[in-house]
């Protein structure tokens, strides 16, 4: 299989690695123990020295904090907790002379039940703002309208004592639903877009994006026939009538309607939907977002065979003119090194910066991560809180970014919102900073190769056959062509060169095979991936 790509006026989103930072945990500068935007700042030069090309935020507007930014009371202005509207605009300016770009994440489908437009809608049933709001009456016997679930525990309907009504909220009843199928709340909606993107804002992450329409005759889910005890009981219901709606598509349209009224500026959806359903959120004509989160990586087996399998599938689902993506790690799932193992987060790594296709990074992943455990007098997240014991809780992978090997890793003066790593005498960016062979080294040393070769930012992509445990492709662009091979066993193995050419490592994960020459046989210790040049082209696959 081959992919190509095209390098002619390519956006800036297709060349880019995007780097999530979770706010209230990368940097705290007023000693309250939570992060803020004046701590982002300070730390823009690590993000350069990194070498990532785009920030993204998770939510920093105003919130009651039910679910730490994402339940927002204002979509225009920023949380006392992160700063001001003035730090904000001296972090953009800052991000801007730095050669980056900045994506806010965008919540469209909830808002606070502090919100003033809630506020107004559950003054009166015949309030202005009442069809912003999903309401329903009461069945007979006063039980909510439907058998909806609420994505984070218990029924999704909560009866207003001041209407009598329920509401609906996919998740927290902090949390009430926004009915997009109201033109006043759609054009509400664009045009917070259109005040963030004013300021220079390059793009959006669409929170829950295939969320956003809900069925119109309120039909019960059907029950999920692959139930079982101990699973999560939102898992009990398809969600059939509560997301991915076809009515959905032209919401999306809209979005990427406003968005194209601003110049060079990129959507990314976060979409937890099979393949052949994913790509219908690219739309038709470059009508969708341009890149719906491909979560893929983040919910297979960690397996060669497997996730060369996943890839060209994902590759052949992808429409004319769709650019692939790809992540490993975010705030709603477990450290990558936690999923793959410690040995195998360097594989990871390599994946998924040399990959076709834009690669989001998350924040601390470049040290080696792991979960933190978090003592139960210190969770934090209302997921955990509201379905405990199932492990559900994203404390683990949201701890504070480690610094340095200060008591509070430098992230703060005092103590943090959650605890930092046990591990951060050696996991923190000053130690690994001066580590030839650390985590940190190898990112560092991946983004230099990425972003110097053509070949791996938009090149061509091929698939390789080898053997069962390793995962082979070449990655080439008007003759530069790089053999990428990454073995996810825990033996050595090896890979026939003979059809290819003889080259040399750029880059081994072990970080000590660099400028090595390669002849017929590559020679791969457990758990090692190589980035090779090759230079003479014999017979391409």
């Amino acid at each position: 299989m081959v992919k190509k790509g095209n390098v002619s006026s390519v956006p800036w989103w297709q060349r880019a690695v995007i780097y999530q930072i979770y706010p209230r945990s990368f940097q705290d500068s007023n000693g309250d123990g939570i992060g803020d935007l004046e701590g982002i700042r300070r730390r823009l030069d690590f993000c350069v020295s990194l070498g990532i090309d785009a920030v993204w935020l998770s939510p920093i507007f105003p919130s009651p904090m039910a679910d730490f930014g994402y339940d927002i009371s204002n979509y225009t202005d920023i949380d006392p907790t992160f700063g001001t509207m003035r730090d904000f605009d001296r972090l953009l300016e800052e991000i801007n002379r730095r050669g980056l770009k900045l994506i806010l994440d965008y919540v469209p489908n909830h808002t606070s039940n502090q919100h003033p437009w809630f506020e107004e809608a559950r003054s009166s049933r015949d309030n202005p703002k009442r069809d912003w709001y999903l309401w329903r009456d009461p069945l007979p016997d006063g039980s909510p309208p439907n058998n909806w679930l609420s994505n984070f525990g218990g029924p999704a309907w909560t009866l207003d004592s001041l209407t009598g009504q329920y509401y609906y909220h996919s998740f927290l009843r902090e949390q009430p639903d926004l009915n997009w199928r109201s033109p006043a709340v759609v054009e509400a909606m664009h045009d917070v877009l259109r005040f963030w993107l004013t300021k220079g804002v390059d793009g959006f992450r669409i929170d829950v994006l295939w969320m956003l329409i809900k069925d119109d005759q309120w039909r019960d889910n059907p029950v999920n026939p692959q139930f079982r005890s101990g699973m999560p009981l939102f898992s009990g219901h398809i969600p059939l009538y509560t997301s991915d709606r076809p009515e959905v598509q032209l919401i999306v349209s809209g979005l990427r309607q406003v968005t194209d009224e601003f110049q060079d500026r990129v959507l990314i959806g976060e979409i937890y939907l099979p393949l052949d359903r994913l790509m219908a959120y690219y739309g038709k004509n470059s009508s969708g977002v341009q890149l719906p989160f491909n979560f893929q990586l983040l919910q297979t087996v960690w397996d060669a065979a497997v996730i060369a399998n996943l890839i060209e599938r994902y590759e052949i689902a992808l429409p004319p003119g769709g650019w692939p993506n790809w992540v490993l790690g975010n705030h709603d799932n477990p450290r990558m090194a936690s999923r793959v193992g410690i040995d195998q987060a360097r594989i990871a790594a390599m994946l998924l910066l040399t990959l076709r296709g834009t690669p989001t990074m998350y924040y601390g992943d470049e040290l080696g991560m792991l979960n933190v455990p978090i003592p139960a007098d210190r969770v934090q997240d209302p997921f955990e809180k509201n379905v405990p014991g199932k492990g559900l809780g994203r404390d683990p992978s949201r701890t504070p970014m480690p610094w340095d090997a200060t008591p509070h890793a430098g992230f703060s003066d005092h103590p943090p919102w959650l605890p930092v790593t046990p591990a951060h005498s050696t996991v923190n960016v000053e130690f690994q900073t001066h580590e030839s062979a650390s985590f940190l080294s190898l990112y560092r040393a991946l983004l230099r190769i990425r972003k110097s070769c053509p070949a791996l930012s938009t090149g061509d992509f091929t698939r390789l056959d080898g053997p069962r445990s390793v995962l082979a492709y070449l990655r080439d662009y008007g003759g530069e062509r790089l053999l990428i091979a990454l073995n996810f066993g825990a033996k050595a193995s090896e890979f026939s060169l003979r059809s290819m050419g003889a080259g040399r490592v750029l880059l081994s994960t072990c970080m000590d095979r660099a400028d090595e020459k390669l002849t017929d046989v590559l020679r791969l210790r457990s758990n090692e991936g190589i980035i090779a040049l090759i230079s003479e082209a014999r017979n391409l696959p």
